[in-house]
This record gives C-alpha cells, structure tokens and sequence, in this order.
C-alpha cells in the first residue's frame, strides 16, 4: 500500500505563476483554515496574524478564513502550490499525497508523547520535511499545530482490549494508514468524511471515531458518545504551510516577518495543548462521558500496528531506514 502523490499540471503551475501575488502588494494575506474557529488550527492561525502583524509594524495582515470556506484542505495544498493561495492549515494527513515523506509522522506509534511531537517538528526531521514539502509540492512548512492524540470514542461500551474493539464501527477519514491500523487491530473501520461524522454518529450508522479531546469537545461529541478509550497512536499535527511562489515573491524582510511569526504561532500552540487538554478531559467526564485506560499498557495495540502496518509504508516514508533514523532521534 502506498500513498499516492498528487500530480500538478506544468500549465497550471505556469498559470500560478503569471498570478502570484507581486511583493509590492504582499501584505494582506489569505489564511485558508480546514476547522471551524475554536480549534487548534484556528487558535494557531490566529496567533500567526498577531505576530506578523506586530513583528511588521501592522504592515502585513493575515486574514483567516475558517471551516474550508477556501476549498477542501488539498485543494488548498494544489491552490497554494500554484501561488493562488496564501497560507493553509491543514490536517498532516492531507498533506501527504503531495509529500509522502511527512507521512513517517504519522505512523502509529511512532511520537508517543506531546514532547516527542515537538522534537520531530521542530527538530532535524521537521527541517527536512518542510524541504521535502518545497521540493514536492511547491509549499513551506512554517508552522505546527499540535492537537494531541486522537482518544477513541464510542456509543455502545468501554473499550479497554483489542477484543472489546470487535464488533464496533468505527468512522475514519479516507486515510489509508489510519484504515490499514483498525484493520490490524481486528476490524474494518468506514471511512466516512468529516461533515457527516456528526449526523452518523448521532444517527448511529457508525458506533465511534476517534480525535483529540479538543475535537471530541469542539464538536460536542459529548452529545453523541459515551465512552472514551485515551490510545494514542497518533498525536494530530496541522502544519502552517505557505505558497512557495508567495514566499519567493516576498522581500527579505517579509520572509525574515514570516517565519518568525509562524516559529512563534507553534510555540503558542504546544502551550495552549498543554494549558487546554486537561481541563477539556474534565469537562468531558462531567457531561456525562467515561473514560476507561487501555488494558496492559496498550501493548497489544503497539504491537499489532507496529509489526502490521509499519512495514507497509516503508516505501511511502522513504525506506525503513528513514523511519529508523526518525526513531534513532527520539533515542528508541
């Protein structure tokens, strides 16, 4: 199995070309945000419009542009490649079919921790996934988001084992790694898109999913679900990425504004998980949701998607080795 990498047109990257935005006229940006405001991507974006507004003397604005209203989050990834957009916020995984290497992110299991998550970001790994991402799809990666790990929620009962998973329909986004991990934990998971995840849950066509606790509470979740299994095979990254061709066009200064005011945007970001989460899990188990821990560890979980869904994307992450050295850096 492997991620396929999105093709764009040479004429459509000639078109983007003719339309990128000149310097001279560069300071009022578009943020196109794929959540609704209130989320992790909202909260970092807005703290990039703060920053670089400030760190430019008010002289470049970012304005921000929730729930998709810009197009679908690839699509957003195609328009900024071709200097038709600005900046995006977008789920990581929506990042990958234009830059399959940023994928060894989100291999299950691999960060295991919000500080793990923060290494590899903003790490050697990070430098070199934002490189790739250049190379591959005409963006930057300036900036992250860090949502934590996606916790399993469902209607029916607690989940502590593999054994109790079987049975449940769980929703997943169209993501072939996340189907490839629930195949190996026993079942077949419906991949389901985001817009109607809410209306079959509470419709109950599908029994559960899984995202952070921010997301479980921004959604209200709450209303529809009852049970909260806290696995975590994978810490949600949004990056900030910019147009290529719009960064290019940028003077020295206003590139200089940019990445600081993205490096600045993250920080607040890993902050606000941590000032955020804890309290969001309380207010969860007070309206009514139960948690119950993963049994042994969540040994059996590891196990399993390591030893059956890692060697699947080898080649989408670059090789074993690639994985290898990710894993090396984080001293594992």
């Amino acid at each position: 199995m492997k991620f396929v990498r999105k093709m764009i047109l040479p004429a459509l990257l000639a078109v983007g070309a003719a339309m990128a935005v000149p310097a001279a006229h560069a300071a009022a940006f578009k943020v196109a945000i794929g959540d609704a405001a209130g989320g992790t991507q909202y909260e970092l974006g807005k703290a990039f419009a703060e920053s670089l507004k400030a760190k430019t003397n008010g002289q470049a604005t970012a304005d921000l542009f929730p729930n998709s209203q810009l197009g679908d989050e690839q699509d957003t990834v195609n328009n900024a490649a071709m200097g038709l957009l600005d900046f995006s916020i977008l789920a990581i995984n929506n990042i990958t079919p234009f830059s399959p290497s940023v994928a060894v992110l989100t291999l299950p299991y691999v960060i295991q921790s919000p500080e793990d998550a923060r290494q590899l970001t903003q790490g050697e790994v990070g430098k070199q996934l934002t490189e790739n991402t250049i190379r591959d799809a005409q963006v930057r990666i300036i900036g992250w988001s860090y949502s934590g790990f996606r916790v399993l929620t469902n209607s029916k009962r607690p989940v502590s084992t593999l054994d109790d998973l079987k049975g449940l329909v769980i929703r997943v986004p169209k993501n072939e790694l996340m189907i490839a991990t629930y195949k190996a934990w026993g079942i077949n998971p419906s991949p389901l898109a985001w817009s109607e995840t809410f209306t079959a849950l509470q419709q109950r066509v599908v029994d559960g999913q899984d995202n952070p606790y921010i997301t479980v509470s921004a959604m209200k979740f709450n209303e529809v679900q009852k049970y909260i299994t806290p696995i975590r095979y994978l810490f949600s990254l949004e990056p900030l990425i910019v147009s290529e061709q719009v960064f290019q066009s940028q003077s020295p200064e206003m590139q200089k504004a940019i990445l600081a005011a993205g490096q600045e945007a993250t920080e607040h970001s890993f902050k606000y998980l941590q000032d955020t989460e804890e309290r969001i899990k309380k207010e969860l188990v007070a309206a009514g949701m139960e948690i119950t821990e993963p049994a042994d560890g969540e040994k059996a979980w590891i196990e399993a998607a390591q030893t059956k869904v890692w060697p699947q994307f080898y080649d989408a992450v670059g090789g074993k080795e690639k994985l290898d050295a990710v894993l090396a850096s984080l001293k594992r």
